[in-house]
Parts: C-alpha cells; structure tokens; sequence
C-alpha cells in the first residue's frame, strides 16, 4: 500500500488577514513540502497543473524536477497533466528529463483537467474536448512504447519515423488515467491495461468500489493481469496531533476554496455541517489525527480495492508549517500504521483462500 501526498500549490487569500503570498514563495514551500515527504518516508508526491491565478503551479515537471535532486525515493508524478491542451511530445520530454533528473522515479498522471482555462490559452476549443483528449493519450502511448515515432491525427501534425529525446530511466515511463468517477475513462483505462487514478473528493468513498471492479472487468475482458493493475486515489484531509485540532485548522481555508469554486460552479454552499459528516468514516474528508486517518485508509483499501492512497493537502492556502507538520505526521504515524494492518489483512485473507 502506497501513501503520498498531491497538491494544487495553492495561493488563495488568507482566511484571517485576506493576504496573498506570491506565486514564487509557494513554489519554494511546495519544493520544501516534496524534500520532506522523502523525509519521512512516503511513497509518491503529485503537482497538479492548473492555469489560473489561485493555483501556481502551470508546469508541474518543472516543481517536480526541483525537488527530484534533493530527494532519493520518493516517486513524482502530475496530478494531472491536462493532456487535453498540451502537446504529447513536449509531456514526454518534459517526465522523461525528471525521470534522468530523479533516476527513475517519475511519473504521468492523464487526465482531462476539472478547469477549462487552458484551453483556450493553448488555442483549443473545448467543443473537441473529448476527442482531444482520445487523439493525445494515442500518442502519449505510441511514445512511451518506442523511440522512434510514426504517428498521424486531426487536430496536430503528423510525426513521421522521428526520434523523441531524452529517453526515460523506466521502460515504460509510467503513464497512470485520472479520473473523477467517470464510467467511461474507467472502462478506458482498464482496456488500455494503464494504472487508475480516482479523485474522491465528495459523497462515499464507498460508492467507487463498483467502478474499481468495471476498471478490472474491462482489464481482463482485453487480456490484461489484473493482479498487476494499480488503483489510486485523491482524497482531501489534513492531519494534527488531535482530531479536534485538525478539523478547526483545516475547516476556515477549505470552505473558503470550496465556496469560491462553488460560485463558479454553481455548487451549493460549503458549510461546517457539511465538512463535518464528510469527516466520518464513510465520508470523503481525511481530516483528523493519525489513528482516524489511518482507520480511514485501511476502510478503503479494504472496501474499495486501492493500492495507493494519496492526501490532498491544503485545499486552500494554509500556514507552510501546518502543511510540513501534516506531512510529517502521514509519513512517521499514519503511514506505518496503514502498511501494518494492510499486510496483516492480506495475509489473513490469503490464508482464508
């Protein structure tokens, strides 16, 4: 069981004083939160890649390649790469040079992106938003099987019999489908034999374990081993020394985030209520101290079939060191507890069969 951390690198208005730290100083904290996941031993850190001016990082390969010489085993991966609006080969490129940068521990995370503002940055029209991302992840995978590339589609110009460099450390370089629960990119994803990530942001955890046996349905329907087949998620939390404590430092900044997002949206408003229930056991919320955290993720594994879990922390912009301590926490008292018990339940079920 995997554990690690994905973040936005948010840069949203302090809840307290309205301020707004600059997009470079929460890069160098973002860098300095990846260096102590290594730290304390976690497994995976994710970037997301985002276009806008609440969230800083546009290039997660760039964040991550920062942190990849200061680090030594921890994997670095998009969360996500928004494949749609971007160029296959310039991704490759850009996760192939982290990969050489970190000796082999990076990763792609697909996906189409939950915003829209790259689009028409990048000059594309959302009306081919699908199709967009259908045509890329084609080549994406043409990529990542051979170094010499022949490829055609209809919205970029045909490769014909050309190289593409730097070649990665890993072969294949990994390339893992996001996905918010969407049955179609599930199906997609287990067809394609690739690694599932699911963003379990709302509603029951639970409610995914039917997606999870699709995803391997249609994996074994194309002739894959599903017992090689990898399933992530996403989930927000925060962790403190005590349950109490984390939810009061977590609740101010997050509704804030999620208010403002609900605006756009037109979601309903976010409240303390709300935030609450979510914090229950079969709620969506990893908020607490490190034993309800790790009761939390071991409930999922065991009921939804993950084998990755990574905590999305903060949702809005919180103090650095609140962060770092939450990091710190997940990696030396949540984490060993979850890998335990986790074995513990494996084997067990494995001597039962």
């Amino acid at each position: 069981m995997e554990i690690g951390i994905s973040t936005f690198v948010e840069t949203t208005p302090d809840v307290n004083t309205g301020n707004v730290i600059s997009h470079a100083q929460r890069l160098r904290e973002v860098v300095e939160e990846i260096v102590l996941a290594d730290q304390v031993g976690l497994d995976v850190f994710g970037v997301g890649e985002h276009h806008r001016e609440d969230y800083a990082a546009s290039s997660p390969a760039v964040v991550l390649a920062a942190a990849a010489s200061q680090t030594k085993r921890i994997r670095l991966t998009s969360a996500v790469t928004v494949l749609s609006s971007d160029d296959p080969v310039r991704v490759f490129q850009d996760f192939a040079t982290l990969d050489g940068i970190s000796n082999g521990r990076a990763e792609i995370m697909a996906g189409r992106g939950s915003f829209i503002e790259s689009f028409p940055l990048f000059g594309y029209d959302l009306n081919d938003y699908d199709e967009l991302f259908d045509e890329k992840l084609d080549l994406l995978l043409t990529l990542q099987k051979s170094e010499k590339v022949t490829w055609s589609g209809k919205h970029r110009p045909a490769i014909q019999n050309l190289g593409v460099y730097p070649r990665p450390v890993q072969n294949p370089l990994p390339v893992w489908i996001g996905s918010g629960g969407n049955r179609e990119s599930v199906v997609r994803a287990g067809l394609l034999g690739l690694p599932l990530v699911l963003a379990i942001i709302g509603g029951s955890p639970l409610h995914f374990a039917p997606l999870v046996q699709l995803y391997k349905k249609a994996a074994e329907h194309a002739g894959h081993d599903i017992s090689k087949l990898k399933v992530a998620s996403h989930s927000h939390g925060f962790i403190a020394e005590d349950t109490q404590t984390a939810a009061d430092k977590f609740f101010p900044s997050t509704q804030q985030a999620m208010n403002k997002l609900g605006r756009e949206r037109g979601w309903g408003h976010y409240s303390r209520t709300s935030f609450d229930s979510a914090r229950s056991l079969e709620g969506a919320l990893y908020v607490g101290d490190p034993e309800t955290v790790a009761e939390k993720i071991i409930h999922l594994r065991k009921n939804v079939g993950v084998t990755r879990f990574m905590l999305h922390v903060p949702v809005g912009s919180m103090p650095h060191e609140d962060v770092m301590k939450a990091i710190e926490l997940l990696g030396t008292e949540v984490a060993p507890r979850v890998r335990v018990q986790v074995a513990h339940w494996e084997k067990n079920s494995e001597e039962r069969h």
